[in-house]
């Protein structure tokens, strides 16, 4: 396996705090390939910014500067990745009146690379969500969600892989379990998949046969949860598994302010990032490469 080290990158500023890494600041990282995640997730058809009364985000959020941030960042580094995890519907009034088509039109102005599924992009059911994809020009992930015999058939892939500057990245999605979670008429015959099992067979599949450099999840399991620990969660699919780089979550609506750093089955760390929901912030990790491919990065939260 490639060594990797983390390194937290702390309120946007350029000190780092190194985790089995040689340097402190990020002229060492000048001759290195960097590759740049931005990712959000459980925006919930919040368009607008909140009002100026809100009594917790006044003035925060809205697409119009999270589409101005995601630009500015492009510009600093070309070799970007633009990802969602999911529920990208449902919670404001646009989504009752469109059904989700503005939701998608204004993610495709903002050049999202890929989505997983999140369970209220089944609110308007299999139909709803398939009247809206032509409105989506970015891969939609899904890699326990079986579609066979629904109208999504072949509409969603498990992965898809991204090839940057020379780097290899596999990104594939995960999605909750539905029964009980939604009604069974709006998802249908989508069956579910362990997503444990699943993970370790796309990842295995993406590191040994694709050989991906980088393999990232999309995960709307949630992040954790107390009260059930064998309930699949990022944190339990990051230490049941081996071969995955980042997890990209959602669903709890967790904010973090940096990723968190988990242990996998064989020892080696993986990066677990969620930052929160209606697109009040913009996640950022920065992958660095050196000629031999071994890996560094940096993490953030950006306020939008």
């Amino acid at each position: 396996m490639k060594r990797r080290s983390f390194i937290r990158q702390v309120g946007g500023t350029s000190a780092y705090l190194g985790l089995g890494a040689a340097a402190l600041d990020s002229c060492a990282f000048a001759d290195r390939k960097k590759l740049t995640i931005l990712h959000t997730n459980d925006v919930h058809s919040h368009i607008d910014p909140f009002p100026a009364g809100h009594a917790l985000y006044p003035h925060m959020g809205g697409v119009a500067r999270r589409a101005a941030l995601i630009q500015q960042l492009r510009q600093e580094n070309p070799n970007t990745l633009l990802l969602d995890a999911g529920d990208i519907f449902q919670g404001t009034p646009y989504f009752n009146f469109y059904g989700g088509e503005l939701e998608f039109r204004l993610m495709s102005k903002m050049r999202y690379d890929a989505a997983t599924i999140g369970n209220h992009d089944f609110d308007n059911g299999l139909d709803g969500l398939l009247a809206q994809m032509p409105y989506a020009g970015f891969q939609f992930l899904s890699a326990n969600y079986d579609f066979s015999n629904t109208l999504m058939e072949g509409r969603v892939k498990p992965y898809h892989i991204y090839l940057m500057d020379g780097i290899k990245v596999g990104v594939f999605g995960l999605g909750i379990q539905l029964e009980g979670l939604v009604s069974k008429e709006l998802y249908k015959e989508t069956k579910y998949l362990d997503p444990v099992e699943i993970a370790r067979d796309v990842s295995h599949h993406l590191k040994a046969t694709e050989q991906c450099d980088l393999v990232l999840c999309l995960s709307h399991l949630g992040y954790s949860y107390t009260e059930r620990e064998d309930r699949p969660s990022d944190l339990t699919l990051a230490a049941a598994t081996e071969h995955i780089d980042l997890i990209i979550g959602g669903h709890t609506h967790t904010f973090l302010d940096r990723p968190t750093v988990r242990r996998n089955r064989m020892g080696e760390q993986v990066l677990i990032n969620q930052v929160g929901c209606y697109g009040l912030n913009l996640g950022r990790i920065d992958f660095y490469f050196d000629n031999q491919k071994n890996i560094a990065s940096s993490g953030l939260t950006i306020r939008v």
